[in-house]
């Protein structure tokens, strides 16, 4: 298997389906064997039922349900445990990660550890600008704090070798918790680990079906929070 693709959901009817075909369109020409791993919290909306429903005699689309568990890092976790793919990628299933992106990303994971899809770099950015300027400017903040050369610390659109990152889990098992706070983790460790990190221009659009799970105040003092926990590496 060279891939595993993992997406986590929560209340994701209107978007899961449509995802996965776009993902398996994109991945078609590239002769990539794959899986995509869905991680569902028991969604009330029915998002794993329906996605069952769906792909029920497909192979390659694996389906999860945690009855008990929730959040993102967690279900991310879950999917990498149940992943047996080269290499590794996350994305979100709200379309803000663009699919298209997927085969460069997997062509480019060949000579690094860790590929990010970066909002702050080349054609990357966001539809939403007020909120691109003031993840913008907390990026910076990060960059500076870590001294780290990466410019999108919340992007929680990667790709990553399985045996790499099994590797750091073995040593940091606390990276997947909480929320988006996660992928800062998993980037602090991973240049812990002397790692080769590579960035790829990426358009994050607004989410086509849904409502945001994200409050950007609780966000805000959480991220700022594990930021400084980090740097004193308390976490």
């Amino acid at each position: 298997m060279d891939l595993s693709i993992i997406l986590p959901t929560f209340n994701e009817k209107g978007n899961v389906n449509r995802l996965i075909e776009s993902i398996k369109r994109n991945l078609k020409a590239k002769k990539i064997n794959f899986e995509i791993i869905i991680v569902d919290d028991n969604s009330p909306d029915r998002t794993a039922e329906i996605c069952k429903k769906k792909f029920k005699s497909d192979k390659s689309v694996k389906i999860f349900v945690r009855k008990k568990e929730r959040g993102l890092a967690s279900a991310i976790y879950y999917g990498i445990k149940k992943a047996v793919g080269k290499y590794i990628l996350v994305m979100d299933t709200d379309f803000s990660h663009d699919p298209k992106l997927i085969p460069q990303m997997v062509e480019n994971i060949k000579d690094s550890d860790i590929v990010i899809g970066s909002r702050y770099i080349g054609s990357g950015g966001m539809k939403n600008q007020k909120r691109y300027w003031l993840s913008h400017l907390y990026n910076l903040y990060l960059r500076i704090l870590f001294g780290i050369p990466v410019t999108d610390f919340l992007s929680g659109y990667f790709c990553i070798k399985r045996k790499y990152l099994l590797n750091i889990l073995y040593e940091q098992k606390k990276i997947f918790v909480g929320y988006g706070d996660y992928f800062m983790r998993l980037i602090f460790f991973i240049n812990l680990n002397q790692g080769k990190f590579t960035e790829l221009a990426s358009f994050y659009k607004d989410r086509s079906y849904g409502q945001s799970k994200t409050n950007l105040l609780k966000t805000f003092i959480l991220y700022t929070k594990t930021s400084i926990n980090l740097a004193t590496h308390k976490s």
